[in-house]
């Protein structure tokens, strides 16, 4: 198994909570719909820090490969293109367990 954690610093226009909603709506709805991922959850950071990410995706997948096709799935090509468009700084992890 291997986990996808991805942390997002959003534009504030037009609202840094609207960006946050659509991202978590967008990426939430690509659940059961992309062979491999196992898991997926979204969360909007809560706490003011200047350090801190505004949104962080938190998934997991059968393996290495389910990875790489979930990279390349169109719908997630579609989705990533728009989170790009709310998104200012993105810092990835991916590890095995």
């Amino acid at each position: 198994m291997i986990k996808h954690i991805v942390a997002w610093r959003i534009k504030d226009t037009p609202s840094k909570a609207e960006n946050a909603a659509r991202i978590k709506e967008l990426l939430e709805g690509l659940a059961g719909r992309i062979p491999g991922l196992l898991e997926i959850e979204v969360g909007i950071n809560v706490i003011d820090d200047a350090n801190a990410a505004d949104v962080v995706l938190y998934s997991r997948f059968e393996d290495r490969a389910a990875l790489a096709h979930y990279q390349t799935h169109p719908l997630h090509v579609a989705v990533a293109g728009e989170v790009r468009e709310l998104t200012t700084e993105r810092r990835s992890v991916d590890y095995l367990v």
